[in-house]
């Protein structure tokens, strides 16, 4: 076997034990076992230095353990390594959340969303940081493409019934709550914020605005 074939075969073999190690690093993480989880990813990264979902894994583990500062630093590497490694920024963004830095989290989540508009996980973020910093513009935009390829998810759209309420966009509220009754007709939030949105309307009708 000449050089280039039996190159060619190690690399596939490499990027098997690869693929491999990094789906059993998966597989220990969904069960909770950090410890197992971790040393297959560090083989993992052995094996491929140049992909960055082992230090995405990583920097989930030390997430889920509280050590913010190493998952920080794991989900670095991992956008160094892949600038659109959606995932990654979804981490820091995380990381910023829990430690309390808003704007930073805010950022971030807006990055992953950027990169991949189907991630509810930083859609949901964003939603909590948005409450919390009371600007809505960004979040509205990237709700309303979530739903454009997900129009029955009615958790998506009563979170985006709340911002339209909290916008003062009343009418676009009321329309959206009744597409969630009509897929839902038992969902009390949903019937109770209708309730305050035509109340509120009601005010408005009779105070002519």
């Amino acid at each position: 076997m000449d050089k280039k074939n039996k190159d060619i075969i190690e690399q596939e073999n490499t990027d098997q034990n690869y693929e491999e190690t990094q789906k059993l690093g998966d597989y220990y993480t969904s069960l909770g076992d950090y410890n197992q989880a971790q040393k297959c990813y560090e083989k993992a990264a052995s094996l491929n230095p140049d992909e960055a979902a082992p230090y995405v894994g990583l920097g989930i583990i030390d997430f889920q353990q509280d050590l913010l500062d190493n998952a920080e630093i794991a989900f670095r590497v991992a956008c160094r390594l892949a600038p659109d490694c959606s995932r990654a920024y979804a981490g820091l963004a995380m990381v910023a959340q829990k430690k309390g830095d808003y704007e930073k989290a805010f950022e971030m989540y807006l990055k992953c969303l950027e990169l991949n508009t189907d991630n509810l996980n930083a859609l949901l973020g964003l939603f909590q940081i948005s409450c919390k910093m009371g600007s809505f513009g960004k979040i509205i935009h990237y709700l309303q493409v979530y739903l454009d390829m997900h129009p029955q998810d009615s958790s998506v759209m009563f979170s985006l019934a709340a911002l339209y309420v909290k916008e003062g966009r009343l009418e676009q509220a009321k329309n959206l709550l009744g597409d969630i009754l009509s897929l839902d007709r038992d969902n009390t939030d949903a019937v109770n914020l209708l309730e305050e949105v035509n109340h509120s309307l009601t005010k408005k009708q009779m105070a002519g605005v």
